[in-house]
């Protein structure tokens, strides 16, 4: 514990004075000591944790301590110097940091050769491997670029804010009740085959993590650390309004470890709490002699262990053991719920029954993207996208892949304003489905609604989506008339297109 008292900027002068350690045994005790803020950070969710993982790990790069373990002639130090690069990568990746990451990967890349060159280890296409993994998910999570006025890119944060702005507040203030939901379980599940990924994320399961965070408030790492006495947590409300809900990343699991999780993350919730699943997989399609209404008739998602080849010679009668049906996810709707389902197949679960009288939502990517856009499937999801960063979603679909910062600023601000406008046409409506409502207390759950509506109007409008198949759905389905068709909101979303030059596009 004295370690993390000390700070990275104190840390090594007491190694080195007290212990007379070596340097690169100092860069292993302080990468350790990174790895354990970033273990937290995932227990917590706190992003404050996060960078104190990255001031750790970048005291470990800008002095150099392991630059000289190659002289040591150990294969085992110089694999854990490509675990830390590995380690560090990871974290710039959620600050985000990608001009760190681009120097990180070269001389990661560096050091691989000379790895491979003087110990020709077993190992040395697993962090070749490593390298590839890297570099393709940079290039698949940049598609569109925000450009300075010296035409530098501008890194870009699609967190929430760490205090809700007022105008929202107020936006949203009719519908607060006593009994306000929040959402404290999350359940984010990537089983893609061909979509890009590294260290057990795919670019998916990256965005929606996110999505479900807020920025930091200053100070907040040494509040914690303390222990603040003076504002404990409350048990209905949450804790300081600014904590993030728990999440749980799953990649690839297998149906039986989602189950498991599902069924420990939901058992000791407290009252009025929500939770949300999100599920990025393959599709499992129903064979259509079997394509009848129910639960289990529909198909499902993929989980791990699905063979498709063995799947399409199974009897239409019989099930596929490794899929995520809707009926399987029944029992857990005991629970205010909100499902988001990232696959081709995800009009599946459009027909769930609401058993229990609790609130459930279900949104569903397209079926398809247009002919333009279907080579995009290593590169995420759409549907997940426009969830995740609507404008930066707006600008993939438009065919913009540069934008200047100044533009961008308006564009941000104006999507701000059609965003609150969508929350308002909600709120007001008098035909929506009541579990909208009630998820619209939790900042987390109404900015996917109100994403949602946004990404269903440019599907409606846009030249390029032709058919409901290019469309999102949710369930229950929202009133036409008074959200997504509303007058104003065409208005508001037209000056949008306009201000990017791609008003021809919609109609």
């Amino acid at each position: 514990m004295v370690f993390f008292l000390v700070g990275a900027s104190l840390l090594p002068q007491v190694l080195d004075t007290s212990f007379g350690l070596k340097r690169w045994q100092i860069g292993e005790i302080a990468s350790k000591i990174g790895q354990l803020y970033y273990q937290y950070y995932m227990r917590t969710c706190e992003i404050g944790y996060l960078q104190e993982s990255f001031s750790f790990y970048e005291a470990v790069r800008s002095r150099a301590y392991y630059a000289n373990v190659l002289k040591e002639e150990r294969a085992d130090l110089m694999v854990k110097k490509l675990r830390y690069y590995a380690r560090y990568i990871v974290v710039c990746l959620l600050l985000p940091k990608p001009d760190i990451i681009v120097d990180m990967i070269r001389e990661m890349s560096k050091y691989v050769d000379d790895y491979v060159k003087k110990f020709e280890p077993s190992d040395k296409d697993d962090w070749r491997l490593v390298l590839q993994e890297v570099s393709a998910f940079l290039e698949a999570n940049s598609l569109v670029t925000v450009l300075d006025s010296d035409s530098v890119p501008v890194s870009l944060s699609h967190r929430l804010p760490a205090v809700e702005e007022p105008e929202k507040t107020i936006a949203v203030g009719s519908a607060k009740k006593t009994n306000s939901l929040r959402l404290r379980e999350v359940f984010v599940v990537g089983n893609t085959t061909e979509q890009v990924k590294f260290s057990e994320l795919t670019l998916d399961m990256f965005r929606m993590l996110q999505a479900l965070e807020r920025e930091p408030q200053p100070g907040y790492v040494d509040q914690e650390m303390k222990g603040n006495q003076d504002n404990p947590p409350d048990e209905e409300e949450g804790t300081t309004g600014t904590r993030n809900p728990h999440k749980f990343l799953l990649y690839k699991p297998t149906l039986h470890q989602l189950m498991n999780f599902f069924s420990n993350g939901v058992k000791d919730l407290p009252s009025q709490s929500a939770v949300l699943i999100y599920l990025s997989s393959d599709a499992v399609e129903a064979q259509k002699s079997n394509y009848e209404e129910g639960p289990y008739c529909r198909g499902g998602v993929a989980a791990k262990g699905f063979k498709p080849d063995e799947f399409a010679k199974k009897p239409p009668q019989m099930k596929e053991i490794n899929c995520l049906y809707p009926g399987d996810l029944l029992p857990f709707t005991r629970r205010p719920m909100m499902l988001i389902v990232e696959s081709s197949n995800s009009r599946a679960f459009a027909s769930m029954p609401r058993l229990f009288g609790q609130p459930l939502i279900c949104l569903m990517a397209p079926k398809q993207l247009p002919p333009t856009l279907q080579d995009s499937s290593r590169t995420g999801g759409l549907f997940t996208l426009f969830l995740h960063a609507p404008l930066v979603a707006f600008c993939y679909v438009c065919g913009i892949a540069e934008v200047q910062l100044d533009l961008w600023q308006k564009c941000q601000q104006h999507m701000g304003k059609i965003l609150l406008h969508i929350k308002s046409l909600i709120l007001s409506s008098k035909e929506i489905d009541h579990s909208y409502v009630r998820f619209m207390d939790d900042p987390f759950l109404s900015q996917f609604i109100v994403r949602f509506v946004f990404a269903l109007w440019v599907s409606n409008r846009h030249a390029g989506f032709k058919g409901p198949d290019f469309q999102p759905q949710c369930a229950p389905v929202l009133p036409d008339d008074e959200i997504t068709s509303h007058a104003s909101l065409q208005s508001l979303m037209l000056e949008l297109a306009g201000s990017l030059d791609v008003r021809r596009l919609f109609s």
